[in-house]
C-alpha cells in the first residue's frame, strides 16, 4: 500500500506531463485528482493502522541505490507514526487542492502542465517524508524545491512570477548548502546515512570534538546546526524568510499546497525526524528556539499592515512556522508536529478561501478594494471565519490545542532557559498580533463597503509605499482577465467549495480529536518511538504544573487582538489611518518588511551582480576572449589585411618587392662574411 501511496502521484505527473496535450485538459485534471484522492484514502488507512493502531511500522526496501565504499544507500520507504502523520497531511491537502484547482484554473490554457506540476510536487514531498536515509531525504528535499520553482513561476509570462521563482530557488539553495554539509558530517561521524544506524551511533559520539577553521567544536552541535540551516531555508525562518511572501506570485492553489501545508513544513518534519541528533546538541536547540521566537514575532508584525490578502496569510504561515520551531527547540517535538498537523487544515482553508475571494473579485487581491463581501459570498465568509478562529486559537478549535500547548511548553522550559522564556514571551505577543491581523483581513474583506479607489482601507493614504505587484497582470497572464466593473462578486463553483467544507472540519475538530494522541495520555501508544521521547515526556509532565495564568495568556492575547481590530476597522475605521500618520516611520518599516529585501539587495545581490559583471566583461570578455580566441582571430585578420595590401596587381610593385628581397639577401651574406 505504501508503494501505491508514493507512486500514484508520480503516475499522475507522467500521464498529465507526457500525454496531457494528447488527452486534453479535462482528462488530465480528472486522472491526477483521482489518483491523489486514492492516495489520500490509503494514507488515512496507514494512519489508522500505524499511528492509532498497534502496528509499529515497517520499511520495505525497493532497490539498492548506490554502494560506494562504506556508503550504502537503499531506496526504502520508512513508515512509522511520524510518516503516517505527514502522509495524511500531504495527501489530504494535495487531493483537495487538486479538486479545488479544477474550478480555480478552469480558464487557464495550460491546465495539463499545472496539474502535472502539482502531482510532481506531491511525489517529491512523499519521497521526503518516507525517506529511510538522509540521501533519500535530500532527493525529496531538492525535488520539492524544483517543483515549487516550477509552480511559483507557472505564469512565466509575468516578470514578477519569474523573479519570485528565482528568488525562492536561490534562497533555498543557501539553506540546502548547510543541509548538505550536515549530511556529509553525519556520514563522517557515523559512517552511515541510514536513520536507524545513525541514531544508534549518536549516543557514543556525545562530547566528541572536531577541529574546524582553527576551532575545536562539538561534532554533534555542528552537525545539528548545519542540518537546521537547511530547515531555516525550507521553512522560511528569520534571515532566510524573504522568498515566502514573494512566492504568492504563483496561483492560489499553489500557495495553499506548498506554502501552507507541505513544503514549508518540511523543515519542521526534518528536525522531528532527526530529533535523536538534536537532543545531543542542546546549544543548537536553544538556537532553534531563538530563531523560531524571532520569526513568530517578526512575521506577525509585518502581517499587521499588508494589503495583499495572500501576503497577509503568507506572513501568518511564516509566524506559525516559528511556533513549531519554538516547540522543537524546547524538546516538545510532538507539539511541533501537532501544530504542523492542525495548521495544515486551517491554513489551507484560509488560502483556498482567499482564492475564492479572489475568484469572486475577478482576481483582485488588494483588500483595500474589497469590503462587504459577506453578503455576496456567504459560504466563503463562513469558511474564512472558521479558519480565522482556528488560526487565532479560539477555544476548542484546532489551533487552540496545538498553539497553546507550544506556549505552555516554552514557559515550562523557560524557567531555567533564557531562549525558551524569550520564546514564551514572543509567542504570546505573536498570538495577539495574529488575532489582530487575521480579523483585520476578515473585516476589510467581508465588512464595511466596497470602494475601488481604496477608501475602505485606512492605509490607502500612502499607496506609493505599497509593495503590491500588478494583480491584473495575474489575470491576463493566466487567461483569467476580467473587467470588474461589469461583473458583480459571485460565489465560487461547488468544486471549489467542497474542499473548503472538508478543511473546515479539520480546522474545527483536528485539535480536540487528536490532542490525546499527540501530547496527551495516549502519547506513547501513538508515537511508538518515532521521535525522541524521554526528555519530551518530562516537558509534557511539567506542563501540568505551570500557573493557571499561563494557560489563559494566549486566549487573553487573542481576545485583545480581536477587540482592537474590531475597534479600528469596524467601529472606528479611521483609527488605523491616524495611527499610520502619527507613526509614519514605524508604519513604513513594517510595510517594507523590516527592509530585509533592501538590505539583502545591498549586501548580496548588487555585489554578486557587480562581481559577475566584472568577471564577465573584464575576465571573460577582455582577458580570456580578448587574448584567446577573439584575440588570435583578430591578429589573423590584421595579418591578412596587411597581406592583402601587398597584392596590388601592378607588376612594378612586385618587381620592387623582389628587388628589396634581393638587397636584403645580399646584405645578409655580406654582413655574415665580415664576421
Amino acid at each position: 500500500m505504501i508503494q501505491a501511496i508514493v507512486f500514484l502521484p508520480l503516475l499522475g505527473f507522467l500521464i498529465a506531463g507526457i500525454f496531457g496535450r494528447l488527452i486534453g485538459p479535462r482528462p488530465s485534471e480528472l486522472v491526477t485528482t483521482a489518483l491523489l484522492i486514492a492516495a489520500a484514502a490509503m494514507s488515512w488507512m496507514v494512519f489508522l493502522d500505524v499511528a492509532v493502531g498497534h502496528n509499529h511500522g515497517y520499511a520495505p526496501v525497493l532497490a539498492n541505490w548506490m554502494t560506494v565504499g562504506k556508503l550504502n544507500v537503499d531506496w526504502a520507504l520508512r513508515v512509522d507514526t511520524l510518516t503516517a502523520v505527514m502522509l495524511v497531511v500531504v495527501n489530504t491537502v494535495s487531493s483537495l487542492v487538486h479538486l479545488y484547482s479544477i474550478g480555480y484554473m478552469h480558464e487557464d490554457a495550460h491546465r495539463q502542465r499545472f496539474f502535472a506540476y502539482l502531482s510532481l510536487f506531491t511525489f517529491a514531498m512523499l519521497m521526503l517524508v518516507t525517506a529511510d536515509n538522509l540521501v533519500q531525504m535530500f532527493f525529496g528535499w531538492e525535488g520539492v524545491g524544483l517543483a515549487s520553482y516550477l509552480l511559483i513561476g507557472f505564469w512565466y509570462q509575468k516578470p514578477s512570477a519569474n523573479a519570485a521563482a528565482m528568488k525562492a530557488f536561490v534562497v533555498n539553495r543557501v539553506g540546502d548548502f548547510g543541509f548538505a554539509l550536515g549530511i556529509f558530517l553525519v556520514f563522517q561521524l557515523t559512517q552511515s546515512l541510514n536513520f536507524n544506524e545513525v541514531f544508534a551511533a549518536i549516543p557514543g559520539l556525545e562530547g566528541r570534538i572536531i577541529h574546524v577553521f582553527g576551532l575545536d567544536v562539538d561534532a554533534l552541535e555542528l552537525a545539528a546546526f548545519l542540518l537546521f540551516i537547511g530547515a531555516m531555508g525550507k521553512s522560511a525562518q528569520f534571515f532566510l524568510h524573504t522568498w515566502l511572501p514573494d512566492a504568492m506570485e504563483g496561483p492560489t492553489p499553489v500557495s495553499a499546497l506548498i506554502h501552507a501545508a507541505t513544503m514549508v513544513t518540511a523543515g519542521v518534519f526534518m528536525v522531528a525526524r532527526l530529533s535523536p541528533i538534536f537532543e545531543y546538541a542542546p546549544t543548537t536547540l536553544q538556537f532553534v528556539t531563538l530563531i523560531g521566537a524571532i520569526t513568530a514575532f517578526f512575521a506577525a508584525t509585518v502581517g499587521l499592515v499588508q494589503n495583499d490578502i495572500k501576503r497577509v496569510i503568507a506572513y501568518s504561515t511564516c509566524s506559525q512556522l516559528g511556533y513549531m520551531f519554538v516547540a522543537e527547540g524546547v524538546g516538545a517535538y510532538s507539539l511541533g508536529v501537532f501544530h504542523l498537523f492542525t495548521h495544515a487544515f486551517f491554513k489551507a482553508l484560509l488560502f483556498l478561501g482567499a482564492g475564492s475571494v479572489i475568484h469572486a473579485m475577478h482576481h483582485e487581491q488588494d483588500m483595500r478594494h474589497m469590503g462587504g463581501l459577506r453578503k455576496d459570498i456567504p459560504f466563503t465568509f463562513a469558511m474564512m471565519t472558521i479558519g480565522t478562529l482556528a488560526l487565532t486559537g479560539f477555544p476548542y478549535t484546532a489551533g487552540y490545542f496545538s498553539k497553546d500547548g507550544i506556549i505552555e511548553a516554552a514557559f515550562t522550559v523557560g524557567a531555567h532557559q533564557t531562549p525558551a522564556m524569550i520564546g514564551f514571551v514572543s509567542t504570546v505577543v505573536a498570538a495577539g498580533l495574529t488575532s489582530f491581523y487575521s480579523w483585520r483581513l476578515v473585516f476589510m474583506t467581508f465588512f464595511g463597503r466596497r470602494a475601488g479607489h481604496g477608501a475602505s482601507e485606512a492605509h490607502a493614504h500612502d499607496a506609493k509605499e505599497h509593495d503590491a505587484h500588478d494583480h491584473h497582470a495575474h489575470g491576463a497572464a493566466s487567461g483569467h482577465g476580467h473587467d470588474e466593473s461589469h461583473h458583480a462578486p459571485h460565489e465560487s463553483p461547488l468544486v471549489m467549495l467542497i474542499p473548503l467544507a472538508v478543511l473546515s472540519l479539520g480546522a474545527l475538530a483536528a485539535g480536540i480529536v487528536f490532542e490525546p494522541y499527540f501530547a496527551g495520555h495516549a502519547y506513547d501508544e501513538f508515537w511508538k518511538g518515532a521521535i525522541y521521547t524521554s526528555e519530551h515526556n518530562h516537558v509534557l509532565h511539567m506542563m501540568h504544573e505551570i500557573p493557571h495564568w499561563v494557560g489563559f495568556a494566549p486566549t487573553a492575547a487573542m481576545v485583545l487582538g480581536f477587540l482592537l481590530s474590531l475597534y479600528m476597522y469596524v467601529l472606528k475605521p479611521g483609527t488605523a489611518k491616524k495611527l499610520a500618520e502619527t507613526f509614519p516611520g514605524l508604519y513604513k518599516f513594517l510595510l517594507n518588511k523590516w527592509y530585509f529585501d533592501e538590505l539583502y539587495d545591498a549586501l548580496f545581490v548588487r555585489p554578486a551582480f557587480a562581481i559577475g559583471r566584472f568577471f564577465w566583461k573584464g575576465g571573460d570578455g577582455a582577458v580570456i576572449d580578448g587574448l584567446g580566441p577573439d584575440g588570435v582571430a583578430a591578429r589573423v585578420v590584421d595579418g591578412a589585411r596587411i597581406a592583402v595590401r601587398l597584392q596590388t596587381g601592378f607588376i612594378y610593385h612586385y618587381a620592387f618587392a623582389m628587388l628589396i628581397g634581393v638587397a636584403a639577401v645580399v646584405t645578409w651574406f655580406i654582413a655574415g662574411g665580415m664576421r
